[in-house]
């Protein structure tokens, strides 16, 4: 099971995190389901993520290779243990949908939200409630010190 990573943007917007993100999931073997909640959205971040730095394969869900992707970028509520690609790891954006059974299911799980608005950290509070009620272990992560650190844990 994992545990349920909340990250707190403030300083950079979430394209400067991805890659880090889905950069070291895939450094340990994992595979990535990258879940929005708009197909748009999902789109404008596959063109960026293939023209950053570096590279990190991944595809749109939908294509005939989804099985293969190290990332799949999805932007329904699937559940993780249906997805083609099998992923050990589920990063969740623009507060889409995340359940304790999925976090039961994965290696590592990533909540990541804009806390410049009002409505993202709010919908980040209620799933914070929502997957420590049911027993998910949690940490915050901000970057307030210019650097990424945990700043409060809530055990299983």
């Amino acid at each position: 099971m994992a545990t349920a990573r909340f990250y707190h943007l403030t300083r950079d917007p979430v394209e400067a995190l991805l890659p880090q993100l889905i950069g070291k999931a895939q450094e340990i073997g994992l595979k990535v389901a990258l879940r929005g909640v708009d197909r748009g959205r999902m789109e404008a971040l596959d063109r960026l993520l293939w023209l950053g730095e570096g590279f990190l394969p991944h595809g749109m869900a939908g294509g005939p290779h989804d099985g293969d992707q190290p990332c799949l970028l999805v932007w329904t509520a699937e559940a993780v243990e249906v997805l083609p690609n099998r992923p050990g790891c589920l990063v969740t954006l623009d507060g889409a949908e995340i359940g304790a059974e999925e976090a039961q299911a994965v290696d590592r799980l990533c909540v990541v939200f804009d806390g410049m608005d009002e409505t993202a950290v709010a919908r980040a509070r209620d799933q914070w409630r929502a997957l420590t009620g049911a027993g998910v272990a949690a940490e915050y992560w901000s970057r307030e010190s210019g650097r990424w650190e945990c700043k409060a844990k809530h055990p299983k």
